[in-house]
C-alpha cells in the first residue's frame, strides 16, 4: 500500500528558464500579475522576502473555490530549482504532506522547460492523487510563460 507518491510533467517554455527561475527565486510577489485568474496574492507571512526559509501565504482559486497555501520555499541556485513545502492550507486537508518542486531547465536548442514534480503523501490508500493541483500548477506556469514572453 503506497501512500507517498509523486506526479511529474514537463512544460515547454516560450520564455527563458533563467527568467522563470529569477521570478520564482526572488520576485515571487509578481506572480499574481502574470496569472491573476489563478493566483490572487503572495504575501510574506513570517520573515521577509530576502531571508531563506521565510513563510509565504498564497491565495488562489482552484476549481472555482478560493484556497490558501502557506509554504516554506527552498531555493537551489546550482540546479535552478525551487521547492514549495506546504506547512498549512487547504492542500493539507487532503494530503498528509505536499511539496511542489519546480526545476527550470535551459536547453542549448532554445527549448527551455519547467520540470514540475508534486511529492505528496495520502492519508488513505484510496485517496485520489493531487491531479487537480498538478493541472493548476501547469496552468499557472503557462500564464507566467505567456507574461514573460511578452516582456
Amino acid at each position: 500500500m503506497v501512500l507517498a507518491d509523486k506526479l511529474e510533467v514537463d512544460v515547454k517554455l516560450k520564455s527563458s528558464a533563467e527568467n522563470f527561475f529569477r521570478l520564482f527565486s526572488s520576485r515571487i510577489h509578481h506572480i499574481p500579475n502574470a496569472s491573476p485568474d489563478n493566483i490572487h496574492g503572495v504575501e510574506v507571512h513570517e520573515g521577509d522576502w530576502e531571508t531563506p526559509g521565510f513563510l509565504k501565504l498564497w491565495t488562489y482559486t482552484i476549481d472555482g473555490k478560493p484556497e490558501i497555501f502557506k509554504e516554506k520555499m527552498e531555493i537551489d541556485e546550482t540546479n535552478k530549482s525551487v521547492t514549495l513545502i506546504a506547512v498549512e492550507g487547504h492542500v493539507l486537508e487532503l494530503y498528509k504532506s505536499y511539496k511542489n518542486h519546480l526545476q527550470f531547465v535551459s536547453k542549448h536548442d532554445g527549448d527551455d522547460l519547467v520540470k514540475i514534480t508534486l511529492h505528496y503523501e495520502k492519508f488513505k490508500a484510496d485517496d485520489e492523487a493531487p491531479t487537480k493541483y498538478l493541472d493548476f500548477v501547469v496552468n499557472v506556469v503557462k500564464d507566467i510563460d505567456a507574461h514573460l514572453a511578452k516582456a
